[in-house]
């Protein structure tokens, strides 16, 4: 097993940008979304702040559940709402039910969802 210690010694010097990147590469890699392991991390943390966290939800998923027949226009919002690639957002569309955004604002989940039902999408806030 790896020294932990050294390990995260190495992570906190990455810059801003190569930890954003490495996040990335993480994401791709296992197939998971940081934005969920950050939600869960609070809840993990404390016994006081996992059940104030359960009765008041601040942070929404944005789950594309269909593209509507309207694949390219969808495609186009999804790259627009979360910065990926072509490829990435076509995969991202054509394996809906898929989230799209994990873990942003009431707010910002609906303004998301309005975006790709406009494109033609079908969209589910949790």
């Amino acid at each position: 097993m790896a020294d932990l210690n050294k390990l995260v010694d190495a992570l906190s010097e990455l810059t801003v940008l190569e930890a954003a990147e490495l996040s990335k590469m993480l994401e791709e890699k296992w197939g998971v979304s940081a934005a969920a392991a950050v939600a869960a991390a609070p809840a993990a943390g404390g016994a006081g702040g996992g059940a104030a966290a359960a009765e008041e939800q601040t942070e929404f998923d944005v789950i594309l559940t269909g593209d509507g027949g309207k694949k390219i226009n969808v495609i186009k919002e999804v790259r627009a709402i979360t910065s990926l690639g072509l490829t990435e957002a076509k995969a991202l569309v054509e394996g809906a039910p898929k989230a799209v955004k994990e873990g942003v604002s009431k707010d910002e989940a609906e303004k998301i969802k309005a975006q790709l039902e406009a494109a033609g999408a079908t969209v589910e806030v949790k």
